[in-house]
């Protein structure tokens, strides 16, 4: 819906996207996202917004109307001698790695003394496994 760039490179930005989804329960939603990338790190960081809420920001109202639970992931080089950070193979020959964090806010109740289910737990940790797994497979598809 909206893409700011924010610097010399395209892939710093700022974007308002729309989420496409078969279920309609989400087509009132849209992702605010960040994107930052330079030598030391590349980060991502977006939260799911209403779209009302969104709508009323967007007229000139007060920002904290829409409540803002921001997630993402940064990728940092390892540090190796010789890497390029990238996880691709330098001029020598040599393989670097890199680090990858992930951050979630999620509500899981509105009540801030309530004990976290076992289900929550277990949504978590899938939620966490599948995200890693999705990042791992977009680097792998970037670097073939």
């Amino acid at each position: 819906m909206a893409h700011i760039a924010n610097g010399r490179d395209t892939g710093n930005c700022v974007s308002l996207l729309r989420v496409n989804s078969a279920n309609s329960s989400q087509t009132n939603m849209l992702i605010l996202q960040y994107s930052c990338t330079d030598p030391t790190a590349s980060f991502v960081i977006y939260a799911i917004v209403d779209i009302v809420a969104m709508n009323v920001v967007l007229n000139g109202s007060d920002p904290d109307y829409a409540a803002l639970l921001p997630s993402g992931f940064a990728i940092l080089p390892d540090g190796s001698s010789g890497s390029t950070g990238s996880g691709m193979a330098d001029a020598g020959g040599s393989s670097g790695g890199s680090l990858l964090t992930v951050a979630f806010q999620i509500l899981v109740d509105s009540i801030p003394t309530a004990k976290l289910s076992l289900g929550s737990v277990a949504t978590v940790n899938n939620l966490i496994a599948c995200t890693v797994e999705r990042i791992k497979v977009s680097l792998s598809c970037e670097n073939a």
